[in-house]
This record gives structure tokens, sequence and C-alpha cells, in this order.
């Protein structure tokens, strides 16, 4: 690693702005965390367990610990990008993972930084001379996470992921030589290993190059396969506490949230709750009359299955969609069914990227296509996801006392960063 510690910590009383909101500037290290997938049952039952003693005193002593709302859909890429660009997506233009390219024909993964529509709050703290740092789990999310930064100079921002950390270049992460740094083989991307990865490289960079703001994402592969409470979880939760101390006692202070839920989304038999939608859908309207597009796809779906609990829908010109819309409403496990400008206007989504309809079951039902597309060899536990608004409300965690927020409407996760730099004691 070829990079050099932060010691000009800061320009207090010169707040950075971006997409219209200001962000006062750090007077310690700043480390935000997106724990991906974590209700707060996840946390509040390892506190009770007592196995996360740093989270305890934080929650009890010394911090804040509040509630908010994640974006639906309730996926990785859309509620990443909205807290590291501090508005919704249908201004930053990431929907889901995954999309259908309507004028193209094509169905596209949302991991290219030229579907963002709007500036990070890294971009701008870099532009205004801050050392930025982040580390993520999938390599999915870190192009997005690390568009327009510049990697070359002084003031070099750091970007890369546990899962290609033995391909990272200074002209491409910012860093080199990540595995001698960590002193941790590559993991598996389907372990624990790939989030505690993450922290144990915060915990090194905030030792040697001690950046203004840090960015660190997890996977949510413990999630999927344990219920809070369960000792999975509750050793999962534990390894993320030792490091939060960590970084507390280097001098940072610490903001916690997730970017969504996990529910069990089976019967009491263990059996996974699925509606197939195109399969409905093509006895409903006929067979190439409509297209099925689950957001929730990317190229991890082990643990999943592709499945989650929301769904846009496609339809050719001549379709009844009222008719449709009804239809799909009355389906055992459906919660709702929205038009495109209904949903759009309800979940703040970019219309463009959406389908004619938008349709979220219930918290224990998925949504897929057809039911020969959905491979569920490789679910080792009975299915456990998201995407609904059943896996909406998310811990909003902070290691230093909150105050002065506005709360007239509902907190989200994507109000963490303002929330840490504007209303946080030590900052």
């Amino acid at each position: 690693m070829t990079t050099e510690p932060n010691t000009d910590r800061g320009k207090p009383g010169e707040p950075v702005t971006v997409n219209n909101r200001s962000c006062n500037w750090p007077s310690r290290p700043c480390v935000v965390v997106c724990i991906d997938g974590s209700e707060s049952d996840y946390i509040e039952q390892a506190v009770a367990a007592g196995v996360m003693p740093w989270t305890k005193k934080v929650i009890e002593q010394q911090g804040s610990d509040l509630r908010g709302n994640c974006v639906v859909p309730s996926f990785t890429n859309p509620n990443n990008m909205s807290i590291v660009t501090g508005v919704p997506p249908e201004v930053h233009g990431i929907c889901g993972n995954f999309y259908y390219d309507r004028d193209n024909d094509k169905e596209v993964m949302m991991n290219d930084p030229s579907l963002l529509r709007t500036p990070t709050i890294f971009k701008a703290f870099q532009d205004a001379g801050a050392k930025v740092a982040i580390v993520t789990a999938k390599d999915k999310l870190r192009r997005l996470l690390g568009n327009e930064l510049s990697f070359a100079g002084e003031n070099s921002a750091i970007c890369f992921s546990s899962e290609k950390s033995d391909d990272v270049s200074l002209d491409r992460n910012g860093i080199s030589s990540v595995l001698d740094m960590v002193n941790m083989p590559v993991p598996s991307v389907y372990s624990a290993e790939l989030s505690e990865f993450i922290f144990v490289a915060g915990v090194k960079l905030m030792e040697t190059v001690r950046p203004d703001i840090m960015y660190l994402s997890t996977t949510d592969y413990i999630q999927h396969k344990f219920a809070p409470g369960s000792d999975g979880a509750n050793a999962f939760y534990a390894m993320m506490d030792k490091y939060w101390a960590m970084l507390d006692d280097l001098g940072a202070t610490i903001a916690l949230t997730a970017d969504h839920g996990m529910n069990a989304k089976h019967d009491d038999s263990g059996e996974p709750n699925i509606i197939y939608l195109q399969d409905e859908l093509d006895k409903l309207v006929g067979k190439g009359r409509s297209r099925v597009i689950l957001p929730i796809t990317d190229p991890y779906v082990v643990q999943h299955g592709a499945l989650g609990s929301y769904a846009t829908v496609y339809l050719d010109k001549d379709v009844d969609g009222p008719e449709v819309v009804s239809a799909l409403s009355a389906l055992p496990g459906m919660e709702v069914v929205y038009t495109n400008e209904e949903g759009c206007r309800e979940f703040l989504l970019a219309n463009d990227r959406m389908g004619d309809l938008i349709l979220v079951s219930d918290i224990h039902t998925v949504l897929g296509t057809t039911e020969a597309r959905h491979d569920l060899s490789g679910l080792e536990v009975p299915l456990r996801s998201h995407g609904g608004i059943s896996e909406q409300i998310v811990p909003l965690i902070f290691s230093q006392t909150v105050s002065g927020l506005d709360r007239s409407s509902p907190l989200r996760n994507f109000d963490i960063f303002n929330i840490v730099l504007n209303h946080t004691e030590a900052i």
C-alpha cells in the first residue's frame, strides 16, 4: 500500500453541498457503515444476548439509536446509492440491481456508473479536499460508489471491494497490496469473511491513511441464512461490534444503517411462498405480451434464487392494464399493485426505469418469473429475502448523541450523512 496519512483534518466552517444538501466538514474521521440486510431486530437481539458490548454502550450511554425507512425496492444498489448521494432513486436514477432498457430491448445490470444521474457525497468532499475511503463487499457496487473520484495525486481516493481485493491498482482503486495490508486471503463471495475483510481493512486504513470520510458496505449472506437471535447471526454481529469498537478507539465518529431488512419467505414446512408472475401473466394475457423484471437479480443469486418481494412488469400496448392490475392484486400473497405513475410517486422512483406496473408482495411472499426459470437448488436453508415494504424499517445508530433533527417527516437511511455530519456532538 502506497498511501499517505491524512494529517490535515479540516476546514471547519466550510460546509460541502451536494444534491441540494449541505454537510459540515468533519472535525474527526467519519465512518458510515451500511450493514446489508440488517433489520433492527438483528442488533437488538445480539445486544440482548450480550455479544455486542460496544453497541450496547452506544445505545444506552454514548450515542443515539434511531430508526428510518429505506428505499423501496428494498435492494442493495438503489439503497446504497441513495445513502451515498443523499437523495432517492427518482433523482440518482438507480432503481434496482437490474432493469429493462425498453428502447434497446435489453435487460441491464444497474452497476454501470453511466446510469448514475447525480454526483456522490464522496465526489463533493474529495473536490473540497477531503480524503475519502470506500470498502465494499461485492465488486458490483464498487464502480458506482467510486464514480467520478480521482485516484491520482496526493488526495487520491481509495475504493475497492473484498471480492476483488487481489486485483487492485493505484490508478483504478487508489491503493495497492490490499491483501498484505489486511493479512487475509480473498474471501468467498458466499461467506461472513467477505464482510469481515471490510472491517479489517477499515481499521487498517484508519490507523494509516486516516480518511476524513469512510464508507463500509457489507454483504447480506448471513442475513439470508440466519434469523435474528440465532447463533449464526449473533456471531456475525459480535464480529462487527469488535471492529466498530476499534474504529471508535481510533477517534472516529461511527454511523450505522442498513440498505434493507430481511424476512422469512416460506411456509411452516420451509417451502418458499412464491408467486410466479410470468406464469400468471401468460395465462392472463397470453405468452409474449408481457415481461416481468425482478430487480433483485444480480450475479449472486445462490442465497435467494433471484426471488424478492418486488417486481416490475412491462405490458404490450394493447393489453388491458386495469384488468391486469385487478387480477394480479387478487393473487394470494400480493400486497399492492401500482401503475408506473402511482408506484414511482409512492416510492420516489425514476419513471423511465420502471415498467408499466410495480408490484410488492407481502412480508412472507416473494415474486418470481416462471417456475422453470428459478433454480432453488442452492438454497441451503428456508428462503429469507427482501425487496418489499415489509423490509423498509432499518437502524440509524450513531456513536455520538444526535440533536436538532427535523422530525416532521420520517427519517430515511439516506439521511445518514446529513445526520452524522450536521447533528452529532463530536462533529
